[in-house]
């Protein structure tokens, strides 16, 4: 016999079915999912295992891509010139964009040292991306792969300063006094942008003629600014551009950079090797140690004599005796109407 209250039971027997079926289907749904995420997990790191890891690409510059840069690279390349940490190259890319890739010596692989030195010169790229000025080479991107970093700048079609001084000793290129000076000044300019507009302050730490870029009409431009103390191979021993303080304590400040301009200037007036302008200090007729390709108007000679007193206290053995970059701006602009 069929009671009333049979019915009722039937329909929660029915309700009960359905959500324990929607119950198990979500959960066999979650643990499908879950076991799909752990293969698909597995599978990339398989593929990643086998397949090359691509180079990290920073560009600042929407003219250059990551496609058209590595197409680039790819190809032999035309080396400009070399430094003591690394080459320039010529680089044509795609879109007919001509621009200079200075490779880096390899850094020592696999090191926690190694690993704490890519990542401050990231940041120091990364820092070094923003600063512009006409007298600063723009970095428009760099390339790190494995061991070996890329740094992409704008080209310079007169190459550096230390070409075109061995161009001119060779007689291969005429540099008047003019064209000398104004690289002289645009050189301090560049440094006095680096010491006074910005903040915290920034110093060169590796000026010489290789890291001034000529641009079309001679402007300088200084090149890879800060880099070097955290760059592979770096020694100041025994460069004639670094100041003494440098060897002696290893302490280097922004009077350490005058130093350095000191000896580019010598270099200029002189026209000779780096180590001929210290002997400018011990020279009877200032005159005579006066590049002669340049001699020539009095009112020029005038202003040679001056830039050799310049050179000389720029390169004084006391930082604290030497000027600092906004008053060689005034003295050498004097010189001159810039």
């Amino acid at each position: 016999r069929i009671t009333k209250s049979e019915p009722p039971k039937i329909k929660n027997r029915l309700l009960f079915k359905i959500l324990l079926s929607v119950f198990l289907g979500i959960i066999t749904g979650l643990i499908c999912a879950l076991l799909f995420a752990l293969l698909a997990r597995y599978f990339l790191k398989y593929i990643n295992r086998k397949t090359p890891t691509p180079k990290p690409l920073i560009l600042f510059s929407p003219k250059i891509s990551p496609k058209t840069l590595k197409s680039a690279m790819s190809n032999e390349p035309h080396l400009l010139g070399s430094s003591s940490n690394g080459d320039y190259y010529k680089v044509v890319l795609d879109n007919g964009l001509t621009v200079a890739v200075k490779k880096l010596n390899p850094f020592v692989p696999n090191t926690s040292a190694t690993t704490k030195k890519k990542k401050r010169v990231k940041r120091e790229l990364d820092t070094l991306s923003i600063l512009r000025h006409r007298n600063l080479m723009s970095l428009r991107g760099y390339v790190f792969e494995s061991n070996i970093c890329s740094l992409v700048y704008d080209y310079a079609p007169n190459g550096s300063l230390e070409d075109a001084m061995r161009s001119a000793r060779e007689d291969r290129l005429e540099l008047k006094w003019e064209v000398r000076l104004r690289i002289a000044v645009g050189i301090i300019r560049g440094l006095y942008y680096l010491h006074f507009n910005c903040e915290p302050q920034r110093l060169h730490c590796n000026l010489k003629p290789s890291n001034v870029i000529l641009g079309p009409q001679f402007e300088p431009r200084l090149a890879d600014c800060g880099l070097a103390p955290i760059l592979p191979d770096f020694s100041r021993a025994g460069s004639c551009y670094t100041g003494p303080e440098c060897s002696l304590n290893c302490r280097y400040t922004d009077k350490s950079d005058i130093f350095s301009f000191g000896v580019i200037l010598g270099v200029l007036i002189t026209g000779k090797d780096p180590l001929d302008p210290m002997q400018m200090q011990q020279s009877g007729e200032v005159r005579e140690t006066i590049d002669k390709n340049i001699l020539g108007q009095e009112i020029e000679e005038d202003e040679m004599v001056m830039a050799v007193s310049i050179a000389v206290v720029c390169m004084s053995e006391l930082p604290a005796d030497r000027p600092s970059s906004d008053e060689l701006v005034s003295m050498l602009t004097q010189l001159n109407s810039f």
